[in-house]
């Protein structure tokens, strides 16, 4: 769904059974049927401030997905609306063709979150936060420790499962995170800058299990600050700013838009920093020459 599509009129009551006051009346196929993740005039505000404005967007089965913006451009607020943990104040979001907000059950079922900000129960081992994550989606017993085994195996933390959570550095934190929210085999799993603060071994395992999953038909909703790890690794980038998307294709479309004179060679970064208005800078630090 492009960025660029005309918002129809909002109605004065919800536009079906389940939607918040003030969303526009669905299309007719909506979701589409091939889409993992779909949104429609999502929107949520905090008194005047509008932190995400009318977005509608869809992000199509076994994609890698990059969500990018400035810093307090909606994205955090945007994967917390799809992932259940802020309620919007209008819109829709589907998971797997799943209203988030009407089935939350079945929804949170079928993805996998790794946050931002990682909220861990400490005092457990790296082992037993993935078993506990595993037994929360009903799992059997031998079935996840199955899984916990071949996942503390593959993430390098099989010398380390049986520390507490604690005592581990924050590469291994965001590697147990990524365990626990694999377990249960999500079709759609949401990265809130997984990199940031890793070191490079800790990144590269982590990016060749993102592309194996890809290739195996999961879809990657990835945001992050590390052009060169999105460039590298998404499909397909959408550009949010100031609450609002901008621009959504491929990093050849995106190229296409931008339409400046050798825009074939710009790099991701480039592209971005043009459609967010980002500016050079000029003067005001002489003091420091």
């Amino acid at each position: 769904m492009s960025s660029s599509s005309p918002t129809p009129p909002v109605p004065s009551m919800p536009s079906h059974p389940g939607a918040f006051p003030g969303t526009p009346a669905l299309p007719a196929a909506f979701p589409p049927p091939d889409a993992a993740v779909a949104t429609w005039a999502l929107t949520k505000t905090f008194g005047q401030k509008v932190a995400v404005n009318a977005l509608s967007l869809a992000v199509r089965r076994g994609e890698f997905f990059g969500f990018l913006g400035p810093n307090g451009a909606g994205k955090s607020t945007t994967i917390k609306m799809l992932v259940g943990l802020l309620r919007p104040t209008a819109g829709s979001a589907y998971i797997a063709g799943v209203d988030v907000w009407r089935e939350p059950l079945r929804a949170k079922a079928v993805m996998g979150v790794l946050p931002e900000q990682l909220n861990l129960y400490d005092r457990l081992t790296g082992r037993e936060l993935i078993e506990f994550a595993g037994r929360l989606y009903d799992l059997p017993r031998d079935e996840v420790r199955h899984r916990t085994d071949a996942l503390l195996n593959v993430l390098a933390l099989s010398d380390d499962a049986d520390k507490l959570v604690v005592d581990y550095s924050v590469g291994m934190r965001k590697k147990v995170s990524l365990a626990s929210a694999l377990i249960h085999r999500p079709r759609v799993l949401f990265l809130d800058e997984p990199f940031e603060g890793i070191d490079p071994v800790s990144s590269r395992v982590i990016r060749d299990i993102l592309r194996d999953l890809t290739a195996s038909g999961t879809t990657i909703f990835f945001s992050s600050h590390i052009m060169e790890v999105v460039e590298r690794l998404c499909t397909r980038v959408g550009i949010i700013n100031q609450g609002t998307l901008v621009a959504e294709g491929t990093l050849a479309e995106l190229r296409q838009r931008a339409g400046a004179s050798g825009a074939e060679s710009q790099t991701l970064e480039d592209i971005f920093l043009q459609l967010v208005g980002a500016t050079t800078r000029e003067g005001g630090l002489e003091w420091l020459e």
